[in-house]
Order: C-alpha cells, then structure tokens, then sequence
C-alpha cells in the first residue's frame, strides 16, 4: 500500500460482526463507474442545496461541471465545502459511498481537456465539449469544472452492512 492509498478503517459499531472493511481500489471502482451523484452544497443563507449530476473520477478525485449561474456554482463561490453520494436505492446488496471534500475550480487547459475526452469516454457523444478560455463549452453554453479532491470517503456496505471510512491527507 503507498502513501497516498488510504486504508479503510471498519467502524465495528455499525457493521455486521462478520463484515470486514471496504478495499480502497473496490471504492475505487465505484467511484469511477457511478453514473450519477448527489452533490451537496450549502447556499448563502445556509440552507442545503443537493442536485444529481454526472461526474468523473479522474486523478483521484471527482469532477463535474455546472453553469456558472446555476445554484450551485453560486454557492460553491461563497463556500467551497461539498459532499458527492453515490450508490443503490436497495437496502440489502450494493454499496453507498459519501465523499466529502472542497471543491476546486478548474480552469487551466489541459486539465479541462483531459476532462472533456473524458465525458465522452464515459457517457457518450452527446457529453462533447470544446475547451474554452477556462471553461468547458457544450450545447448548454458555458460549463464551470470543479475537482473534489476527498478528504474522506464513507463506504456503506450492504451484504453483510459495513460501515467502512478512508482519510486522506490534506493537500499540499
């Protein structure tokens, strides 16, 4: 295991006794085939704010994109502090994952290209975008990118239930 794979800690408390904890590339994994997560946000006046969207797992972190008016790019420049779920609506198989970490603007042009090739690769020619200054261009007009690095990640096993979190170092 090298530094920067985070060992998943098993809270005993509120998993099954024969349950043991979720390997990170199994997390991993999720991460990067979910098609869809809720992305919490905050608004100004503190009340929550949670949408679906598409994201990627690129780098170790999750992406999106977002309009730069729509509510959540408004509340992202007022406070950066967001959690992305993911999982199953089943109560006994699956896994539920929760990452919760600030979410970073991306703006420089590789770093958006890599993330437009990889919309694409994963959900298909109707996700093409151009790269723009900053910004990724679709059929939509504009699209902000942001990155969530994780600074934890919540694994909620369902088969036998285990309750599985990962830390990660702060970023340098």
């Amino acid at each position: 295991m090298t530094a920067h794979t985070p060992r998943g800690e098993l809270a005993a408390a509120f998993s099954d006794p024969a349950a043991e904890a979720l390997d990170w590339a199994t997390a991993e994994r999720l991460l990067t085939d979910a098609e869809i997560f809720w992305l919490s946000s905050v608004r100004p006046d503190g009340r929550p704010h949670v949408t679906p969207l598409l994201t990627l797992w690129i780098d170790g972190a999750l992406h999106f994109c977002t309009g730069a008016g729509e509510r959540k790019a408004r509340n992202l420049r007022e406070n950066p502090e967001v959690v992305l779920t993911t999982g199953t609506n089943s109560l006994d198989r699956g896994c539920d994952l929760v990452v919760e970490g600030t979410a970073e603007r991306v703006a420089d042009g590789a770093a958006l290209r890599t993330v437009a090739d990889a919309y694409v690769a994963k959900y298909g020619a109707d996700w093409t975008f151009e790269v723009g200054d900053g910004v990724l261009d679709g059929e939509g007009g504009p699209a902000l990118v942001y990155r969530v690095g994780p600074r934890t990640v919540f694994g909620f096993a369902k088969d036998p239930y285990a309750q599985t979190r990962f830390r990660f170092p702060p970023a340098d």
